[in-house]
This record gives structure tokens, sequence and C-alpha cells, in this order.
């Protein structure tokens, strides 16, 4: 029950019709409206507050503070699990994956020789249907092999490797913007040269050890990157970001 209230307050608030500002019910009227008990009421606002959606407490109303939940870590190695966090449905279109030597970029990102083999693949994700980002993955050769065989128009690559065991510890990620190419035009359905959101991310093991390499290219009206600044007592200055898939 406590997830079934959660998410439709989520989409309330994701929608705008809980905006920014706004006030939710109280507890008595959400559990009217949901005919639930205030155990569940109270476990699906401390969700929301813990995701940062909502702020208040101690005998006040909720207020919404953000329309776009904080996200785990796993969501920016999965797309499928961003999507579905910000409540949409995703898909993905497998168009290219071959075992092959990359290119001296890719393969200085990964530490691997020159001549090393590694897997790559091309695949278009969508949202809704509709053509949202492509993604040029490079796997070390070991991590991606089992790729080879998989089905990668069934679901998230992240869910795959790590029901496998592997060991996708941390992720650096660097956001630009560049000009579509040819396949990106003919793949996500803009003009050549028009403006793209990009996320490069390597991906290292607990050890410190690179992964995956991936350049990831959004139509600018699918995604956007919000950063979170705040100081603390111990540091001058930290920050937080989150991709939001509208």
């Amino acid at each position: 029950m406590h997830r079934t209230v959660a998410a439709e307050l989520r989409r309330r608030i994701h929608s705008g019709h809980l905006p920014i500002g706004a006030s939710l019910p109280s507890e008595a009227e959400l559990c009217r409206e949901f005919a639930a008990s205030r155990g569940p009421v109270r476990q699906a606002l401390a969700a929301l507050r813990e995701e940062g959606l909502i702020g208040g407490g101690q005998g006040k109303r909720p207020v919404v503070l953000d329309a776009v939940p904080a996200q785990p870590f796993e969501s920016f190695l999965s797309f499928t699990r961003r999507a579905e966090i910000t409540g949409h449905v995703p898909g993905q279109r497998l168009q290219e994956i071959a075992l092959r030597r990359v290119d001296p970029v890719v393969a200085g990102a990964l530490q691997i020789e020159p001549d090393a083999l590694a897997v790559q693949l091309l695949r278009l994700r969508l949202l809704d249907g509709r053509p949202a980002m492509l993604e040029r993955m490079t796997y070390v050769e070991q991590v991606g092999r089992p790729l080879l065989s998989a089905d990668l128009n069934a679901g998230s690559i992240y869910a795959f490797l790590s029901a496998r065991g592997v060991d996708l510890h941390a992720a650096r990620h660097t956001f630009d913007a560049v000009a579509a190419d040819a396949t990106d035009s003919a793949l996500l359905d803009v003009p050549v040269g028009a403006p793209l959101l990009r996320e490069r991310r390597l991906t290292t093991d607990s050890g410190g050890v690179p992964i995956e390499w991936s350049d990831d290219r959004y139509r600018p009206d699918i995604a956007t990157v919000t950063v979170t600044n705040h100081r603390n007592a111990r540091a001058e200055g930290t920050g937080s970001a989150r991709a939001e898939i509208a």
C-alpha cells in the first residue's frame, strides 16, 4: 500500500498537479483517499522526503520541494531505472554489437592495450515509444563477452551485468553538448548538426579498474541534468547531480 500511495504522489508532483511549494493533503485525507491506515501513508511520505520531493513534518503538512526525485547510484548507470523513477516506459533497440579493437581514446580510458579486443555496442533507447537516447558502449572483453549472446532488447544492461556479479562500483560522468552526426540523426530523428546532450561515463570496479566506457547522446527535449550544491560543516561545498528524463 505504501508503494501505491508513494507512486501516485510522485505522479502528481511530476505532472505539476502538485507544484513546487504546494502542500500535500493531510495524513487523514490521504488515509481516506487510499483507504489506508496511517502506517502506509507515513511510509510513503517518508520515502518522498528521502527522495527530496517533499519537506516538512512535526505536525506541519508536507510541502513539495522538487519535481525530480533524487536518484540512487544505479539510475546513473541504467536508463531503464531512471525512466521508471520518473514514471516513463523505457524501451530499446539494439543496432549492432561486436567484439573488436577499439580506437586509442577508448583504449586509453579503459586502460587496455591498443590492440586488445573489447565488446562494443550501439543501442537506441526509447521513452514511451519515442527515440530518446543513443548509447555507444564499450566493455572490457571479460565483462562484455556475455552480452554477445544476451537479448539486449529485453531491458537494462546494468541489471544483466549486476545479476552476474559484475562489480559496478563507481562511475565518473561528464556532460557536454555535441552536434548530431549522421548516425545520431537517423536514429534519434533529429537533423544533422542538431545539439544533443552527451554523457560520457567511465565505470570502474571497487578496485578502481575500468570496466565500461560509454558515450550516450540524448535528445535535449528528453533529458536535462540538475546539479544541487550545498554547504556543510565539513566541507566548503559539496554537490550532487541528477539526470531527469522528461
